[in-house]
């Protein structure tokens, strides 16, 4: 297992009481849809954890990997004026991850969480645990009380 990914299922399991099963897959991780095709699920049940500035205050969005973020929704979501995607740097600084890898919980820093509702339709969803090659298995609704995520709609009006 890659050092990465077992430092996440170790703090996973330290702060949280969490006893994940990471898989690792060669073929890569790092898109919605080609966790989707490694796991060989559907991109819905791809939890993608992404992070803003919202006024440059950082928000952690836990989000369908079918679903384009509504950057404006976010913004109402945290009563923010602007918010734009935070930059890879930032996001390794504050987090401890990097873009590709950043998994939902275990963060260096404590960092506000919205949780896309659309994630709840399903009984497992995957999320990163690390690296752009792993990911974990978890019960949606256990995820957002882990990630103490508050569940707004964030995704873009499909039409």
């Amino acid at each position: 297992m890659h050092p990465r990914a077992a430092e996440f299922r170790k703090r996973a399991a330290e702060e949280y009481g969490l006893e994940i099963e990471v898989e690792e897959f060669s073929e890569g991780t790092k898109t919605a849809a080609a966790a989707a095709d490694a796991v060989g699920c559907d991109v819905a049940q791809i939890a993608s954890s992404l992070v803003f500035d919202a006024d440059g205050e950082p928000v952690v969005v836990v989000t369908s990997g079918a679903n384009r973020v509504d950057e404006d929704r976010v913004a109402e979501a945290v009563g923010a004026d602007s918010v734009g995607m935070a930059d890879a740097g930032r996001i390794k600084e504050l987090l401890g991850w990097s873009i590709g890898g950043v998994p939902p919980i275990c963060h260096d820093t404590e960092i506000p969480a919205l949780f896309d509702p659309t994630l709840g339709e399903f009984d497992t969803v995957w999320a990163a645990a690390g690296t752009p090659e792993a990911l974990f298995p978890i019960d949606p609704a256990r995820l957002k009380r882990l990630a103490n995520a508050e569940e707004r709609p964030v995704a873009g009006d499909p039409s």
